[in-house]
Protein backbone atom coordinates (compact mmCIF):
# COMPACT_ATOMS: atom_id res chain seq x y z
CA UNK A 1 0.00 0.00 0.00
CA UNK A 2 1.69 3.37 -1.02
CA UNK A 3 1.49 6.53 1.37
CA UNK A 4 -1.43 8.80 0.88
CA UNK A 5 -0.97 11.63 -1.87
CA UNK A 6 -0.96 14.02 1.15
CA UNK A 7 2.18 11.92 3.08
CA UNK A 8 3.94 12.14 -0.33
CA UNK A 9 3.36 15.68 -0.51
CA UNK A 10 4.39 16.41 3.12
CA UNK A 11 8.01 14.57 2.43
CA UNK A 12 8.33 16.03 -0.97
CA UNK A 13 7.74 19.82 0.39
CA UNK A 14 10.87 18.31 3.08
CA UNK A 15 12.98 17.63 0.61
CA UNK A 16 12.46 20.72 -1.22
CA UNK A 17 12.95 23.11 1.52
CA UNK A 18 16.34 21.22 2.13
CA UNK A 19 17.37 21.58 -0.85
CA UNK A 20 16.62 25.29 -0.90
CA UNK A 21 18.62 25.77 2.61
CA UNK A 22 21.54 23.98 1.53
CA UNK A 23 21.74 25.97 -1.09
CA UNK A 24 22.11 22.80 -3.33
CA UNK A 25 18.53 23.65 -5.49
CA UNK A 26 20.32 24.01 -8.65
CA UNK A 27 21.58 21.12 -10.68
CA UNK A 28 25.27 22.67 -11.17
CA UNK A 29 25.50 23.74 -7.50
CA UNK A 30 24.94 20.04 -6.67
CA UNK A 31 27.15 18.50 -9.31
CA UNK A 32 30.20 21.50 -8.54
CA UNK A 33 30.13 19.57 -4.72
CA UNK A 34 30.41 16.53 -6.51
CA UNK A 35 33.09 17.38 -8.33
CA UNK A 36 35.15 18.98 -5.28
CA UNK A 37 34.47 15.78 -3.35
CA UNK A 38 35.79 13.24 -5.70
CA UNK A 39 37.98 14.83 -8.24
CA UNK A 40 40.33 12.19 -9.49
CA UNK A 41 36.96 9.89 -10.22
CA UNK A 42 35.14 11.74 -12.68
CA UNK A 43 37.09 11.19 -16.21
CA UNK A 44 35.94 7.59 -15.31
CA UNK A 45 32.01 7.47 -14.34
CA UNK A 46 29.52 9.52 -16.47
CA UNK A 47 26.84 12.52 -15.62
CA UNK A 48 23.64 10.90 -14.27
CA UNK A 49 22.35 14.18 -15.55
CA UNK A 50 22.28 12.46 -18.94
CA UNK A 51 21.53 9.16 -18.10
CA UNK A 52 19.14 8.14 -21.62
CA UNK A 53 15.31 8.31 -21.47
CA UNK A 54 15.61 4.77 -23.52
CA UNK A 55 16.65 2.97 -21.88
CA UNK A 56 15.57 4.71 -18.90
CA UNK A 57 18.32 5.58 -16.60
CA UNK A 58 21.22 3.88 -18.74
CA UNK A 59 24.19 6.20 -17.93
CA UNK A 60 26.82 4.16 -19.39
CA UNK A 61 29.13 1.58 -19.49
CA UNK A 62 31.24 0.05 -16.06
CA UNK A 63 34.83 -0.34 -17.15
CA UNK A 64 36.05 -1.11 -13.24
CA UNK A 65 34.28 -1.71 -10.51
CA UNK A 66 37.22 -1.51 -8.02
CA UNK A 67 36.44 -0.28 -4.49
CA UNK A 68 37.33 3.31 -4.94
CA UNK A 69 35.06 3.64 -8.60
CA UNK A 70 32.33 1.93 -6.64
CA UNK A 71 32.45 4.29 -3.92
CA UNK A 72 32.71 7.72 -6.17
CA UNK A 73 29.75 6.16 -8.44
CA UNK A 74 27.25 5.82 -5.82
CA UNK A 75 28.36 9.10 -4.09
CA UNK A 76 27.51 10.42 -7.84
CA UNK A 77 24.16 8.73 -7.71
CA UNK A 78 25.38 5.84 -10.10
CA UNK A 79 24.87 2.05 -9.47
CA UNK A 80 26.05 -1.00 -11.70
CA UNK A 81 23.81 -3.32 -13.21
CA UNK A 82 24.51 -5.97 -16.02
CA UNK A 83 28.16 -4.02 -16.14
CA UNK A 84 26.34 -0.85 -17.14
CA UNK A 85 25.89 2.50 -14.86
CA UNK A 86 22.29 3.45 -13.89
CA UNK A 87 20.87 7.01 -12.63
CA UNK A 88 16.82 6.62 -12.96
CA UNK A 89 15.08 9.87 -13.41
CA UNK A 90 13.30 9.18 -9.97
CA UNK A 91 14.70 7.61 -6.97
CA UNK A 92 13.17 5.60 -4.38
CA UNK A 93 14.52 7.30 -1.20
CA UNK A 94 13.48 6.79 2.84
CA UNK A 95 14.07 9.56 5.21
CA UNK A 96 14.85 8.07 8.63
CA UNK A 97 12.02 10.27 10.30
CA UNK A 98 9.21 9.21 7.66
CA UNK A 99 10.03 5.18 8.11
CA UNK A 100 6.43 3.30 8.64
CA UNK A 101 6.37 0.56 11.31
CA UNK A 102 3.30 -1.69 10.69
CA UNK A 103 1.34 -3.32 13.39
CA UNK A 104 2.59 -6.34 12.88
CA UNK A 105 6.08 -5.16 12.97
CA UNK A 106 5.78 -3.72 15.85
CA UNK A 107 4.82 -6.50 17.63
CA UNK A 108 7.59 -8.53 16.50
CA UNK A 109 9.95 -5.48 17.41
CA UNK A 110 8.09 -5.95 21.00
CA UNK A 111 8.55 -9.64 21.18
CA UNK A 112 11.74 -9.89 20.00
CA UNK A 113 10.86 -12.22 17.83
CA UNK A 114 13.81 -11.94 15.47
CA UNK A 115 17.16 -11.35 16.22
CA UNK A 116 19.07 -8.58 14.83
CA UNK A 117 22.27 -8.21 14.20
CA UNK A 118 24.43 -6.38 11.84
CA UNK A 119 27.33 -7.65 9.50
CA UNK A 120 27.21 -11.09 11.37
CA UNK A 121 26.99 -13.00 7.92
CA UNK A 122 27.20 -10.84 5.21
CA UNK A 123 27.51 -13.72 2.30
CA UNK A 124 24.54 -15.28 3.47
CA UNK A 125 22.87 -12.04 3.10
CA UNK A 126 23.97 -11.50 -0.10
CA UNK A 127 22.42 -15.17 -1.43
CA UNK A 128 19.26 -14.72 0.41
CA UNK A 129 19.16 -11.19 -1.93
CA UNK A 130 20.03 -13.12 -5.09
CA UNK A 131 22.85 -10.78 -6.13
CA UNK A 132 23.90 -10.40 -9.79
CA UNK A 133 26.33 -13.14 -10.51
CA UNK A 134 28.67 -10.34 -11.24
CA UNK A 135 28.50 -8.52 -8.22
CA UNK A 136 28.75 -11.06 -5.30
CA UNK A 137 33.16 -10.04 -5.23
CA UNK A 138 32.43 -6.58 -5.87
CA UNK A 139 30.11 -5.90 -2.93
CA UNK A 140 32.19 -8.75 -0.79
CA UNK A 141 35.24 -6.38 -1.58
CA UNK A 142 33.42 -3.90 -0.01
CA UNK A 143 32.15 -5.12 2.63
CA UNK A 144 35.54 -5.70 3.61
CA UNK A 145 37.11 -2.49 2.92
CA UNK A 146 33.95 -1.50 5.78
CA UNK A 147 31.70 0.24 3.43
CA UNK A 148 28.93 -2.59 2.47
CA UNK A 149 27.15 -3.72 5.52
CA UNK A 150 24.32 -6.47 6.18
CA UNK A 151 21.44 -6.82 8.44
CA UNK A 152 20.49 -10.21 9.39
CA UNK A 153 17.09 -11.08 11.33
CA UNK A 154 17.43 -14.68 12.90
CA UNK A 155 14.52 -16.72 14.62
CA UNK A 156 13.92 -18.56 17.97
CA UNK A 157 15.97 -21.37 16.51
CA UNK A 158 19.07 -19.54 15.86
CA UNK A 159 18.10 -19.63 11.13
CA UNK A 160 18.77 -16.57 9.29
CA UNK A 161 15.05 -15.60 8.76
CA UNK A 162 15.38 -12.40 6.51
CA UNK A 163 17.95 -9.42 6.16
CA UNK A 164 19.11 -6.66 3.62
CA UNK A 165 22.33 -5.27 2.36
CA UNK A 166 23.78 -2.35 1.29
CA UNK A 167 26.68 0.33 1.36
CA UNK A 168 27.25 3.36 3.59
CA UNK A 169 28.88 6.94 2.29
CA UNK A 170 29.13 9.68 4.08
CA UNK A 171 26.05 10.06 5.75
CA UNK A 172 23.64 8.25 2.96
CA UNK A 173 23.09 4.57 3.05
CA UNK A 174 22.33 2.67 -0.28
CA UNK A 175 19.73 -0.49 0.40
CA UNK A 176 20.54 -3.29 -2.17
CA UNK A 177 18.24 -6.06 -1.47
CA UNK A 178 16.22 -7.27 1.40
CA UNK A 179 14.65 -11.10 2.00
CA UNK A 180 12.53 -12.75 4.04
CA UNK A 181 12.00 -16.37 4.44
CA UNK A 182 9.72 -15.46 7.12
CA UNK A 183 7.38 -13.12 7.36
CA UNK A 184 8.79 -9.26 8.23
CA UNK A 185 11.90 -10.96 8.66
CA UNK A 186 13.59 -8.55 6.57
CA UNK A 187 11.14 -5.57 7.55
CA UNK A 188 12.35 -5.91 11.20
CA UNK A 189 15.56 -5.78 10.25
CA UNK A 190 15.12 -2.64 8.14
CA UNK A 191 13.07 -0.81 11.03
CA UNK A 192 15.96 -2.32 13.40
CA UNK A 193 18.97 -0.73 10.50
CA UNK A 194 16.52 2.80 10.54
CA UNK A 195 16.67 3.35 13.95
CA UNK A 196 20.53 3.41 13.92
CA UNK A 197 20.98 5.09 11.01
CA UNK A 198 18.98 8.20 12.69
CA UNK A 199 20.83 7.71 16.01
CA UNK A 200 24.16 8.05 13.97
CA UNK A 201 23.09 11.00 11.63
CA UNK A 202 22.44 9.57 8.44
CA UNK A 203 20.03 11.67 6.12
CA UNK A 204 18.56 9.25 3.50
CA UNK A 205 18.34 5.71 2.39
CA UNK A 206 18.57 4.84 -1.26
CA UNK A 207 16.36 2.17 -2.58
CA UNK A 208 16.74 2.76 -6.02
CA UNK A 209 13.74 1.90 -8.12
CA UNK A 210 10.45 2.16 -6.47
CA UNK A 211 9.00 -1.68 -5.79
CA UNK A 212 5.82 -2.55 -3.82
CA UNK A 213 7.51 -3.57 -0.15
CA UNK A 214 9.60 -0.54 -0.67
CA UNK A 215 6.29 2.22 -0.53
CA UNK A 216 5.43 0.27 2.46
CA UNK A 217 8.51 0.81 4.59
CA UNK A 218 7.82 4.78 4.03
CA UNK A 219 10.22 5.18 0.64
CA UNK A 220 8.74 7.82 -1.46
CA UNK A 221 9.84 8.77 -5.16
CA UNK A 222 12.23 11.94 -5.57
CA UNK A 223 13.37 13.20 -8.88
CA UNK A 224 16.63 12.88 -9.74
CA UNK A 225 17.96 16.31 -9.60
CA UNK A 226 16.92 16.61 -6.21
CA UNK A 227 18.00 13.51 -4.98
CA UNK A 228 21.62 14.71 -6.99
CA UNK A 229 21.72 17.15 -4.42
CA UNK A 230 20.40 15.69 -1.29
CA UNK A 231 23.33 13.33 -2.18
CA UNK A 232 25.92 15.53 -2.37
CA UNK A 233 25.28 17.53 0.97
CA UNK A 234 25.15 13.45 2.90
CA UNK A 235 28.42 12.71 1.28
CA UNK A 236 30.43 15.47 2.47
CA UNK A 237 29.96 13.78 6.14
CA UNK A 238 33.07 11.29 6.70
CA UNK A 239 31.61 7.83 6.09
CA UNK A 240 30.89 5.28 9.14
CA UNK A 241 33.91 3.22 7.50
CA UNK A 242 34.19 -0.29 9.65
CA UNK A 243 32.21 -3.25 10.79
CA UNK A 244 28.92 -2.47 12.24
CA UNK A 245 27.27 -3.84 15.71
CA UNK A 246 24.16 -2.90 17.21
CA UNK A 247 24.11 -0.78 20.12
CA UNK A 248 23.42 -2.24 22.88
CA UNK A 249 21.58 1.21 24.02
CA UNK A 250 19.33 0.98 21.02
CA UNK A 251 15.95 -0.44 20.51
CA UNK A 252 14.08 -0.63 17.87
CA UNK A 253 10.81 -1.40 19.73
CA UNK A 254 11.05 1.98 21.39
CA UNK A 255 11.67 3.85 18.38
CA UNK A 256 9.76 6.80 17.18
CA UNK A 257 10.76 7.52 13.58
CA UNK A 258 9.83 11.23 14.06
CA UNK A 259 11.57 12.07 17.49
CA UNK A 260 15.29 11.82 17.15
CA UNK A 261 16.75 10.35 20.23
CA UNK A 262 14.01 8.08 20.65
CA UNK A 263 14.87 3.90 20.53
CA UNK A 264 16.81 4.24 23.71
CA UNK A 265 16.85 1.05 25.25
CA UNK A 266 14.84 1.87 28.61
CA UNK A 267 12.61 -1.88 29.00
CA UNK A 268 9.23 0.15 27.89
CA UNK A 269 7.46 1.65 25.28
CA UNK A 270 8.36 5.65 25.32
CA UNK A 271 5.81 7.90 25.13
CA UNK A 272 5.72 11.55 23.33
CA UNK A 273 2.80 13.55 24.37
CA UNK A 274 -0.66 11.34 24.02
CA UNK A 275 1.23 9.48 21.18
CA UNK A 276 2.19 6.15 22.06
CA UNK A 277 4.36 4.01 19.45
CA UNK A 278 4.41 2.86 16.99
CA UNK A 279 3.76 6.30 15.07
CA UNK A 280 3.01 5.18 11.41
CA UNK A 281 0.79 2.09 11.90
Amino acid sequence: MELPVSARQSVLKQVSESLVTSGLYSKPAALALLAKQFVGFGPRLPDPEKALRQPEGLAGRCSSLDVPTMVAAYAKGLYPQDMKWWAPAERAVSFPENVRISQRVWRLLQTQAYGVTFDTDFAAVLRGCAVEEGLVEVFTALHRAGYAHSVEAWDRSGRLAGGLFGLAIGRAFFTEGLFARERDAANVGFVTLSCHLQHWGFTLNDGKRMRGHLSQLGFVVVPRFAFDGLLSKAVLHPSRVGKWGVETGLDAAHWNPQYAGTGKATGQARRIGNDTLPPSA
